[in-house]
């Protein structure tokens, strides 16, 4: 399988941890959106819509990173990323939700790229956008996972799952729009847990070879 992805891009990376959760290789393709490459020709025609991750199964190109990891989970599904009982199910998918809809996709590069470009926002602004719905989301994140009295190690039970592979490039991309962690002890430790683990680490931007 083919990876088409960007260090630093966020759904990459919990495309990479969930692949290495599962225990799949890839051959790294970056995709540098420093340079534009994901609107050139060449990436166009692996996918239409120009945007990191894809992967190349072989047979076909997967897009969207959570179709993606649905199709993970189906095709590969032990390690399950889920857990067994559907509210549980729900529970976890709704936490990957407030990053996967409701903080990723208004702070992703081309919103602020067009904040930049459009309407004259300096880094400042930028930070203060992003710092913005990061907060809304990890205020109800922190607040779902301290009610959780069976929560565990990790952000469902003593097993990184879902939410996780959402959670921890979330808490990246924060500390690099200069988001203070401190006031969610919940997350913080949750990413400390899963950063101790060599699915994260290795998955982890820094640790790319476009890096």
């Amino acid at each position: 399988m083919k990876l088409y992805n960007f260090f630093r891009s966020g759904t990459s990376h919990r495309l990479r941890i969930a692949l290495n959760l599962k225990g799949l290789a890839t051959d790294y393709v970056a995709v540098d959106l420093r340079v534009e490459a994901h609107l050139k020709d060449a990436f166009k025609s692996v996918n239409p819509q120009q945007l990191v991750p894809a992967l190349d199964t072989g047979e076909q190109v997967l897009i969207q990173s959570p179709a993606i990891i649905e199709w993970l989970e189906e095709t590969h599904p032990t390690p399950a990323l889920l857990p067994a009982n559907a509210s549980d199910r729900s529970h976890v998918r709704a936490l990957a939700a407030i990053v996967g809809c409701d903080i990723h996709p208004i702070n992703n590069r081309r919103i602020l790229e067009t904040l930049r470009k459009q309407f004259g926002a300096n880094e400042e602004a930028i930070n203060a956008w992003c710092g913005t719905w990061i907060s809304a989301g990890f205020d109800a994140y922190e607040a779902l996972i301290a009610a959780d009295t069976r929560r565990g190690v990790y952000s469902f039970g003593n097993t990184p799952g879902l939410a996780d592979v959402y959670l921890i490039p979330q808490v990246e991309s924060a500390r690099r729009f200069k988001v203070d962690l401190s006031r969610w002890p919940l997350i913080s430790a949750i990413d400390k847990a899963c950063n101790e683990l060599p699915a994260f680490q290795q998955a982890a931007p820094m640790a790319q070879p476009d890096a």
